[in-house]
C-alpha cells in the first residue's frame, strides 16, 4: 500500500477520498492530489483505492477548475438586509461575519425562541452530515431543515428500512466490505439485479459505487434490469427494461409480489425464522395480478411474470432502489414491496444479495444530536417536541430528526404554530436546486425572515436573494474528514479526507460548526480545540486514531453477512431485527401505528390520466424530472467550463412521435407547463423514454446571467421545480411529484 503522503520530484503527493465540493453524495472515491508549491496542480484517481481504483468521474477530475474558478467565494462577506437581492456584497474577516452572526442570533433567541432559527441542509456534500447537529447543538433549535417536499429523498427509504427492521439501509452486494473485493473467500456475486428507478453510473447514490455493476456484469455474467419509464445507457446493456409509466411501481412491485409468491418461489426457512406478517402480504398482493399491473404500468403482462422470476429465482438476486422509491407520495408503499421482495426470496444480507450494515448511533452525528443537545441542556423535552410538523406528520418527524418541510413552508406563510425569524444555508440552494417544490413560494416566504447565513462555495439564487453574511466553505482538497458511505446506515470503510492546500480563508463545514458553536453554547464545544480533535472524538469513537486514518486512507468495514443471526442488528445484541416484533415486519406494527394500511397498496399519482382525466386533457404528458447527468451535481457545476461544454443547456427528453406531432425539432426551446408553473428547456428528441412521457432535467440555474433580482442568474428561466404542487405527499408524509407529475410542451416561439 503506498504512503499517504510522497514527495516527488519537488510535489508533495496526497492521497485522499473526496466528498465534499465539488459535490457529491458519500463515496469516497480516492484521489491522488499533487501540490506544488503550496498549489493544487494535478488531481487524479488513487490505484490504491481498493474500491474505485483509480477511475474518476468528470466532476471529479474538473476539481481544479471548481477549487480556483474565478467566481468561487473564498473570503467571508457580508451586506446589509436591504440590500438582499442585490450584489453589494463586502468582504469582511471572519470575527466580523461571527460577531454579526452571534448577535443575531442571541437576538432572535431573546426574543422569539431558539425554535425560530432554521438550519437548512442540501443534498449529498458534506454539510448533509452536520446540518442537523448545527440546529440542535451550535443553535438549540429543533429545526433543522431538508426542504425538499415530502422529504423525497433517501428518507423514505430509511423509514420503510426503519419502521420493517429497524435500519442498515438495504444495498446490493459488490464486495465492498472486504479489501479483498470480489475473491474474498464468503462472497458470491449476484446473478440478477434488478435496479428500480435507480441510474447509479451517474450518481453514485449514498456511497454506492455504481461501476461495480459493469465489473459483476463483465466477471460473473451477472443479469441486469432496469425499471425506469427511459432507456439509460445501462438500460442498453440490461437483459430486461420494464418501462413503467412514472410514479405506478407499486402496482408493479404488487404484482412481482404476486408471482412470487403464488408460484411459491420463497425461502420458507427464512420466513419462519425471520419475518411477521407473510400470509398477510400473500393474500393482499393477490389484489394486483400481472394482467392489472400491466395495464395500470403500461407495461408487458409477460414481462412482469418473467422478471419475477427470473429475480426469485436467482441464487442471489439484488435490488438497487432509488428515487423513483422517494419521490412518489405512493412511495413507502413500494419500499415495502421492494424490502419484502429481498426477504422472501432468502437474498437479505446473503453474499451477492441485498446487504444490511451494522448501525452504530455513535458513528453517525447527526442521529446523535437530538441526544447531545438534550445531555448538555442546550436543548429540553419542551425545545425538541417544538420541531415544525411533528403534529402534521408524526411518522416522518418520528424517525428523522429534522422538521417536516411542507410544514415548514406552511409556517413561514401563515406563522403557525410560529413565524421563524432566522435561516441557516448550510450548503443548500434551496430556491435554485432539486430540492423544493414550489421555489418561488419559499423565495417570497424566506424573504421574510430577520436574518440569514449561507455557507457554500460560489454565489448563487439563494445567497443571492436572501442571505446577509456568506461563509466560504473549504473543497475536500482543504481539510480534514472522514467519509462513511450511506452516512453510516451501511458503510462501506472509513475513508480519510486528507487536507493537500488551503485556499483562501476557507473552512470546512466542522470548522464553522465549531466556530459559531463556541460563540453560541461555548460549555458544550469548547471542549475541541480544532476540527481534528472533533472528528478523533465523533468520527472515529476510538476505533483508532485519527492519524492511523490518515495513513491508512480507507479501511473496510470487513461486516459479516445473516448480521440477524448474529446479534448485530440489535442494541442487545440478540439475534433478530430492530423492529418491534424483532422481525422482518412484513405486515409492519409501525405503519399501522402511524395511521396507514400495515400492508401494501397501490395508489394512483395525485395527478394523471386516472386520477385528474379532465386536467389530463390539458396537460396530456406524464412529467417525470431529476435524472442526473456526469457532469453536474444538482445545481451545482453550472459554472465549470469543462463540463457545462458537455451539456450546455438544460434539456427535456421527447419521443420522436410525440416531438413530430407537436411540431417540435431536436434542440427547440419548448415550455413545458404543468397546472402549477411553466419553465423552458432544450428538446432532445429520443426513442429511449415513453412517448406519453417527458423527461425534464433539474437544478437549471445560469452563472452566466445577471444575478440581481429579479433575474438571480436566471433561476426561474429552466427551473422545473416551478411546475411541481407543495404538499403532495402519502399518509405519513413521504412522497411528491417530482418523478409523476403532468405537463403539455409547446415551442418557444420568441
Amino acid at each position: 500500500m503506498a504512503e499517504w503522503k510522497t514527495e516527488v520530484d519537488g510535489e508533495t503527493i496526497v492521497r485522499s477520498c473526496c466528498w465534499s465540493p465539488p459535490g457529491c453524495h458519500p463515496v469516497g472515491c480516492g484521489v491522488r492530489l499533487h501540490v506544488r508549491d503550496g498549489k493544487l496542480v494535478k488531481i487524479e484517481g488513487d490505484p490504491e483505492h481498493y474500491v474505485t481504483k483509480g477511475a474518476l468521474c468528470p466532476r471529479g477530475l474538473a476539481g481544479l477548475e471548481y477549487i480556483y474558478h474565478p467566481d468561487r467565494i473564498i473570503y467571508p462577506m457580508k451586506r446589509a438586509k436591504e440590500d438582499r437581492g442585490k450584489d453589494k456584497w463586502e468582504r469582511c474577516t471572519w470575527e466580523e461575519a461571527l460577531d454579526l452572526i452571534e448577535t443575531n442570533a442571541k437576538a432572535v433567541i431573546a426574543e422569539h425562541g431558539a425554535e425560530s432559527i432554521l438550519v437548512f441542509g442540501g443534498t449529498g456534500r458534506e454539510a448533509n452530515y452536520y446540518y442537523s447537529l448545527i440546529a440542535h447543538v451550535v443553535f438549540g433549535s429543533p429545526n433543522s431543515v431538508y426542504a425538499q417536499s415530502g422529504w423525497s429523498c433517501y428518507g423514505p427509504r430509511c423509514t420503510s428500512t426503519g419502521f420493517m427492521m429497524g435500519g442498515g439501509y438495504p444495498e446490493i452486494d459488490y464486495a465492498q466490505k472486504f479489501a479483498d473485493r470480489y475473491d474474498h473467500p464468503d462472497y458470491k456475486a449476484p446473478e440478477y439485479i434488478i435496479l428500480w428507478g435507480k441510474e447509479p453510473l451517474k450518481s453514485n447514490p449514498d456511497g454506492f459505487w455504481g461501476h461495480s455493476i459493469i465489473e459483476m456484469k463483465r466477471r460473473f455474467g451477472t443479469k441486469i434490469c432496469s425499471v425506469d419509464p427511459r432507456i439509460t445507457w445501462l438500460g442498453t446493456r440490461c437483459d430486461d427494461v420494464i418501462q413503467v409509466r412514472p410514479g405506478t411501481d407499486t402496482a408493479l412491485a404488487m404484482a412481482m409480489l404476486n408471482v412470487i409468491t403464488g408460484e411459491d418461489l420463497v425461502d420458507h426457512d427464512f420466513i419462519d425464522k425471520w419475518c411477521a406478517g407473510y400470509e398477510e402480504l400473500k393474500e393482499r398482493v393477490k389484489e394486483m395480478p400481472p394482467s392489472k399491473a400491466a395495464e395500470i404500468c403500461g407495461v408487458d403482462e409477460e414481462q412482469i411474470i418473467r422478471v419475477a422470476r427470473a429475480y426469485a429465482t436467482a441464487r442471489p438476486g439484488s435490488i438497487g432502489w432509488g428515487l423513483a422509491v422517494d419521490q412518489n407520495p405512493n412511495g413507502v408503499q413500494l419500499g415495502q414491496c421492494l424490502i419484502a421482495m429481498m426477504g422472501i426470496t432468502g437474498c437479505l444480507d446473503v453474499p451477492g444479495g441485498t446487504i444490511l450494515g451494522v448501525v452504530d448511533p455513535a458513528q453517525v452525528q447527526m442521529d446523535a444530536s437530538q441526544g447531545i443537545a438534550l445531555r448538555y441542556g442546550i436543548m429540553d423535552e419542551a425545545m425538541w417536541n417544538k420541531r415544525i410538523g411533528t403534529d402534521t406528520f408524526p411518522a416522518m418527524t418520528s424517525f428523522i430528526p429534522t422538521a417536516a418541510p411542507d410544514a415548514v413552508l406552511d409556517a413561514l406563510e401563515t406563522g403557525i404554530p410560529y413565524f421563524p425569524h432566522m435561516g441557516f444555508f448550510s450548503s443548500s440552494n434551496v430556491i435554485g436546486a432539486a430540492i423544493t417544490a414550489a421555489p418561488q413560494r419559499w423565495y417570497e416566504a424566506l424573504k421574510k425572515m430577520d436574518f440569514n447565513v449561507v455557507t457554500d462555495t460560489f454565489m448563487n439564487p439563494t445567497a443571492m436573494a436572501l442571505c446577509d453574511v456568506f461563509l466560504p466553505v473549504a473543497s475536500y482538497a482543504e481539510h480534514n474528514a472522514m467519509v462513511l458511505t450511506h452516512y453510516g446506515f451501511n458503510a462501506s470503510f472509513f475513508g480519510a479526507v486528507n487536507k493537500a492546500v488551503q485556499v483562501g480563508e476557507c473552512k470546512s463545514d466542522v470548522e464553522i460548526m465549531l466556530e459559531v458553536g463556541k460563540r453560541m453554547h461555548p460549555e458544550f464545544w469548547g471542549q475541541y480545540e480544532d476540527d481534528t480533535a472533533y472528528n478523533e472524538a465523533n468520527g472515529l469513537n476510538g476505533k483508532l486514531t485519527w492519524n492511523e486514518l490518515a495513513q491508512a486512507v480507507t479501511i473496510p468495514t470487513e461486516e459479516p453477512y445473516r448480521k440477524y443471526e448474529l446479534g448485530l442488528l440489535r442494541a442487545d445484541r440478540e439475534p433478530g431485527f430492530a423492529s418491534p416484533s424483532h422481525k422482518l415486519e412484513l405486515a409492519s406494527s409501525l405503519y399501522a401505528y402511524f395511521g396507514d394500511d400495515p400492508l401494501p397498496y397501490y395508489k394512483e399519482p395525485p395527478y394523471g390520466p386516472i386520477s385528474t382525466p379532465d386536467l389530463f386533457e390539458d396537460y396530456p404528458l406524464v412529467l417525470t424530472t431529476g435524472a442526473r447527468t456526469y457532469v453536474s451535481f444538482h445545481s451545482e457545476h453550472r459554472q465549470i467550463p469543462s463540463l457545462r461544454q458537455v451539456v450546455p443547456d438544460p434539456l427535456l427528453d421527447i419521443h420522436p412521435t410525440t416531438a413530430a406531432n407537436l411540431g417540435i425539432g431536436e434542440g427547440d426551446w419548448v415550455w413545458i407547463e404543468s397546472p402549477f408553473g411553466k419553465c423552458k428547456q432544450r428538446a432532445h428528441v429520443t426513442a429511449t423514454i415513453k412517448p406519453d412521457v417527458v423527461h425534464a432535467m433539474h437544478g437549471w440555474w445560469f452563472p452566466e446571467e445577471d444575478g440581481e433580482e429579479p433575474n438571480l442568474y436566471g433561476n426561474w428561466k429552466s427551473n422545473i421545480n416551478v411546475t411541481m404542487p407543495h404538499k403532495v405527499n402519502g399518509k405519513m408524509g413521504f412522497g411528491d411529484c417530482f418523478k409523476n407529475n403532468i405537463c403539455k410542451v409547446y415551442k418557444v416561439e420568441e
